[in-house]
């Protein structure tokens, strides 16, 4: 059974940094590749970075690319997402995902306000 929790959000306000994490469980992580999305209150759920793999081919909506980082480390069966210079319109909640599973886990809040 797959098994994705997120962690790392809360409130900062903007120009700050968090780093969220997901522990997956229930399937082999090296052999997937791991995506992160959000989804703000009222809007659909969006595609925000995705990972291959061993890392070798990583995507980013145009919204985060040069403020978010996609990494994973295999040998702790977990994705990250660092963000950077957040703003305000990055408030929602981060959800990881395996592309070929339907799972998802909980989320994580993130809220950016001054």
């Amino acid at each position: 059974q797959v098994q994705l929790v997120e962690s790392g959000g809360g409130l900062v306000q903007p120009g700050e940094s968090l780093r969220l994490s997901c522990a997956a469980s229930g399937f082999t992580f090296s052999l997937d590749g791991m995506s992160w999305y959000r989804q703000a209150p009222g809007k659909e759920r969006e595609l925000v970075a995705a990972i291959s793999p061993v890392g070798s081919s990583i995507y980013y909506a145009v919204s985060v690319k040069g403020r978010f980082t996609i990494s994973r480390d295999n040998a702790k069966n977990t994705v990250y997402l660092q963000m950077n210079n957040l703003k305000p319109e990055d408030t929602a909640v981060y959800y990881c995902k395996v592309p070929r599973f339907d799972s998802w886990g909980q989320g994580t809040q993130v809220t950016v306000s001054s």
